[in-house]
């Protein structure tokens, strides 16, 4: 079992709501595969992004991330 990384909690969200839609706050998590298929998507036209940045925002737990400030 890996260890959780420890990711920056409010850098991960400003890229999320400027860049959200190439993906790049996947990739930032480390979830490079969603990041690929969300850059292709565009943000999943959209919706993908949208929801992305809510569970953001709301400090979603992700798999093997801490959110840290």
């Amino acid at each position: 079992m890996s260890e959780p990384r420890n990711i920056n909690w409010i850098l991960t969200l400003l890229m999320s709501l400027f860049f959200g839609t190439l993906g790049v706050d996947r990739f930032i998590m480390g979830h490079i595969f969603l990041g690929l298929l969300k850059l292709l998507t565009v943000g999943g036209l959209g919706i993908w992004w949208l929801i992305d940045v809510i569970l953001i925002a709301s400090r979603y737990p992700f798999k093997d991330i801490n959110w840290v400030d």
